[in-house]
Protein backbone atom coordinates (compact mmCIF):
# COMPACT_ATOMS: atom_id res chain seq x y z
CA UNK A 1 0.00 0.00 0.00
CA UNK A 2 2.72 2.76 1.16
CA UNK A 3 3.76 2.18 -3.13
CA UNK A 4 0.87 3.18 -3.92
CA UNK A 5 0.61 6.18 -1.74
CA UNK A 6 4.00 7.32 -3.10
CA UNK A 7 6.06 9.60 -1.61
CA UNK A 8 4.69 10.89 2.25
CA UNK A 9 6.10 14.39 3.97
CA UNK A 10 6.33 12.69 7.34
CA UNK A 11 6.15 9.09 8.70
CA UNK A 12 4.67 8.45 12.19
CA UNK A 13 6.63 4.98 13.31
CA UNK A 14 4.73 4.29 16.75
CA UNK A 15 5.05 1.41 18.59
CA UNK A 16 7.92 -1.62 18.91
CA UNK A 17 5.93 -3.48 16.59
CA UNK A 18 6.24 -0.86 13.68
CA UNK A 19 9.33 -0.11 14.62
CA UNK A 20 10.49 -3.41 14.14
CA UNK A 21 8.66 -3.77 10.88
CA UNK A 22 9.27 -0.25 9.03
CA UNK A 23 12.81 0.29 10.50
CA UNK A 24 14.26 -2.95 11.27
CA UNK A 25 15.40 -1.89 14.45
CA UNK A 26 15.57 -3.57 17.33
CA UNK A 27 16.34 -3.31 21.16
CA UNK A 28 15.00 -1.29 24.14
CA UNK A 29 12.45 1.64 22.94
CA UNK A 30 14.21 4.16 25.08
CA UNK A 31 17.34 3.70 23.18
CA UNK A 32 15.44 3.61 19.65
CA UNK A 33 13.27 6.80 20.63
CA UNK A 34 16.06 8.96 21.75
CA UNK A 35 18.12 8.35 18.71
CA UNK A 36 15.28 10.17 16.81
CA UNK A 37 17.07 12.15 15.19
CA UNK A 38 18.89 9.97 12.71
CA UNK A 39 14.94 10.35 11.18
CA UNK A 40 13.60 13.39 11.60
CA UNK A 41 12.69 15.17 10.16
CA UNK A 42 11.08 12.95 7.45
CA UNK A 43 9.84 10.12 10.20
CA UNK A 44 9.57 10.01 13.56
CA UNK A 45 9.67 7.03 15.73
CA UNK A 46 7.59 6.82 18.83
CA UNK A 47 6.48 4.85 21.51
CA UNK A 48 2.89 3.70 21.79
CA UNK A 49 -0.03 6.23 23.35
CA UNK A 50 -0.86 3.70 26.24
CA UNK A 51 -1.35 4.33 29.60
CA UNK A 52 0.98 1.80 30.25
CA UNK A 53 3.87 4.46 28.76
CA UNK A 54 2.92 6.93 31.80
CA UNK A 55 6.33 5.69 33.72
CA UNK A 56 8.30 5.50 30.48
CA UNK A 57 7.33 9.45 29.92
CA UNK A 58 8.09 10.19 33.28
CA UNK A 59 11.62 8.62 33.02
CA UNK A 60 12.24 10.33 30.27
CA UNK A 61 11.26 14.29 30.20
CA UNK A 62 13.71 14.68 26.65
CA UNK A 63 10.50 13.27 24.59
CA UNK A 64 8.15 16.41 25.64
CA UNK A 65 10.76 18.39 25.41
CA UNK A 66 12.88 17.99 22.68
CA UNK A 67 11.07 15.16 20.37
CA UNK A 68 7.11 16.67 20.74
CA UNK A 69 8.22 20.27 19.96
CA UNK A 70 9.92 18.86 16.78
CA UNK A 71 7.11 16.19 16.19
CA UNK A 72 4.71 19.19 16.30
CA UNK A 73 7.02 21.32 14.02
CA UNK A 74 6.95 18.71 11.25
CA UNK A 75 3.39 17.94 11.48
CA UNK A 76 2.76 22.02 10.83
CA UNK A 77 5.31 21.89 7.92
CA UNK A 78 3.81 18.67 6.34
CA UNK A 79 0.14 20.26 6.21
CA UNK A 80 0.99 23.29 4.97
CA UNK A 81 2.68 21.39 2.09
Amino acid sequence: MLEEIGPVPLRLVIGGYAIKRHLGLKGPLSGIVSGWRAHAPGTFVLPHPSWRNNAWLRRNPWFEAELLPALRSAVRDALRG
